[in-house]
């Protein structure tokens, strides 16, 4: 069993910065490949960003890359997604997620955490 509380999500307006951070506690969190997931109102939840169990390998949906960055500790056992550059567009709940096989898809999430809100104001 793996527990996941995300954190860092808030308000802030078009072009600006923002970071959401994953604390996770329960079982190893190193044999977890992580990830981020958002969902807009009426949308389906979509992947946005993986990071590999060592921190090596990371990769990004299109609509966020160069724009969003993920990083895990290992050590603390949290993973980040700094967001940067935002748009009104990036508007959902962020979810954090958890699976045991990298890369990360929707159907191979073993543990989610419970949403963070980020809105963007234009």
């Amino acid at each position: 069993q793996v527990q996941l509380v995300e954190s860092g999500g808030g308000l802030v307006q078009a072009g600006g910065s923002l970071s959401v951070s994953c604390a996770a506690s329960g079982r190893t969190f190193s044999r977890f490949a992580m990830g981020w997931f958002r969902q807009a109102p009426g949308k389906e939840r979509d992947f946005v960003a993986a990071v590999s169990w060592s921190g090596g390998g990371t990769y990004y949906a299109d609509s966020v890359k160069g724009r969003f960055t993920i990083s895990r500790d290992n050590d603390k056992n949290t993973v980040t997604l700094q967001m940067n550059s935002l748009k009104v567009e990036d508007t959902a709940v962020y979810y954090c997620a958890a699976a045991g096989v990298y890369p990360i898809e929707l159907h191979t999430v073993g543990y989610w955490g419970q949403g963070t809100q980020v809105t963007v104001s234009s």
